[in-house]
C-alpha cells in the first residue's frame, strides 16, 4: 500500500515535471505555456518582440506555426501569411470564408479586418489550440467568426452534403512535422471544389521543396486545372491558388495589386511585389502519381 502510494505520487510528480514550463528556452526565448493535447505538444514562446505558437514532438523540435508582434498585432510575421493575402489579387470580395487550421488566429484576424462583414468559419480539430489562441493570442469568436472543433475532412464532407458554399477556402492545416494525408488526396480536393461557387477560390499553404511537390501539384491540377504557385526565396513554403474562374493575366494582377496596396499596407506588406511571383508554369512531373485516399504517402514523400 505504501509502495502504491509512493508510485502514484511519483507518477504525479513525473507528469508535473514533464509539463512544467521552463523559464528559458532556446536563444533567450521564454516558454510561457506548454501542454500536451490529444494530438501534439502545444508551446507558446515569447521574446522581446514576438509571441509564437509551436507544435512539437519534443521541446526543441518543431517550427513556429503562428507568431504575433507584441507592439503591432496587425503586422504579419511570416512570409506565407503575406503570400496567402496576395491571393486577393485573384478574388477580392469573399463573403463566406472557410479556414482549415487556426494556429494563433493570424489569418483570421487579417481577413476579419479586411472584410468586417464576412462570415468566417474556422475548422480546428484540436480544442487545446483554440483555447491557447484565445488565452495567448487574443482570438475571439463572434456572431460572424465561428470555430468548429472537428476534423477538416469531416467538416468539408458535411458542408458539401448541406450544399454550403464558400467564396474562399484556405487550407492551412499542415506543419513541418506532420501532414494530414487525408487533406491532400484527390477525393478531398474534389469535396473542397464542391464548396466553391462559380467565382470561388481555394488557397493552400504547403511546401516548396520535397519529393511531395510533383505528386501534390499534379493532384491539385487534376482537380482545378491551371493554378498559381507562389514561392519566395528563403522560405520553405509555397502557396497554391486555384480558382473556379480563368486565372488573371500579369497585367490584371498588377493593376489589382496597385488598388489593393492601401488596404494591405497595415500588414507590413507591399502587394506590388507579388504579381510576378504568381507563376502558372508547370514545373512538376505531369506523370507523377496522384495522391488519393488509397495512395497518399505524403509524410514519406515530404521527408
Amino acid at each position: 500500500m505504501i509502495f502504491q502510494t509512493l508510485l502514484r505520487s511519483c507518477g504525479v510528480l513525473s507528469l508535473a515535471l514533464l509539463f512544467a514550463v521552463p523559464a528559458q528556452a532556446q536563444n533567450g526565448t521564454r516558454i510561457i505555456h506548454q501542454e500536451r493535447s490529444l494530438y501534439t505538444n502545444v508551446l507558446v514562446t515569447e521574446d522581446s518582440t514576438r509571441r509564437c505558437m509551436r507544435f512539437t514532438l519534443t521541446e526543441r523540435s518543431g517550427q513556429n506555426q503562428s507568431c504575433r508582434f507584441l507592439e503591432d498585432r496587425e503586422k504579419l510575421a511570416f512570409p506565407y501569411a503575406k503570400m496567402v493575402l496576395s491571393s486577393l489579387m485573384v478574388q477580392d470580395n469573399p463573403e463566406r470564408i472557410l479556414i482549415l487550421g487556426l494556429g494563433g488566429g493570424t489569418l483570421v484576424d487579417s481577413y476579419s479586418l479586411l472584410f468586417p462583414e464576412a462570415e468566417i468559419i474556422i475548422v480546428e480539430i484540436d480544442r487545446a489550440v483554440v483555447e491557447v489562441a484565445e488565452e495567448y493570442f487574443d482570438f475571439e469568436e463572434s456572431d460572424r467568426i465561428k470555430v468548429e472543433t472537428v476534423d477538416g475532412r469531416v467538416y468539408v464532407k458535411r458542408a458539401g452534403l448541406r450544399k454550403e458554399k464558400f467564396d474562399l477556402v484556405i487550407l492551412d492545416a499542415f506543419n513541418g512535422e506532420y501532414i494530414p494525408e487525408h487533406l491532400m488526396s484527390q477525393e478531398f480536393l474534389e469535396e473542397v471544389k464542391l464548396l466553391l461557387p462559380e467565382d470561388g477560390m481555394v488557397v493552400a499553404n504547403t511546401f516548396s521543396a520535397s519529393r511531395l511537390y510533383d505528386a501534390e501539384s499534379a493532384t491539385y491540377a487534376s482537380v482545378f486545372g491551371p493554378l498559381f504557385n507562389i514561392r519566395q526565396f528563403g522560405t520553405g513554403n509555397r502557396v497554391i491558388i486555384a480558382s473556379m474562374q480563368p486565372l488573371p493575366s500579369l497585367e490584371v494582377l498588377q493593376a489589382r495589386a496597385k488598388a489593393l496596396q492601401p488596404r494591405l499596407a497595415r500588414f507590413d506588406m507591399d502587394v506590388n511585389d507579388y504579381p510576378q511571383l504568381l507563376d502558372t508554369e508547370v514545373d512538376w512531373n505531369r506523370n507523377a502519381r496522384l495522391l488519393t485516399d488509397q495512395y497518399s504517402p505524403a509524410n514519406l514523400l515530404n521527408n
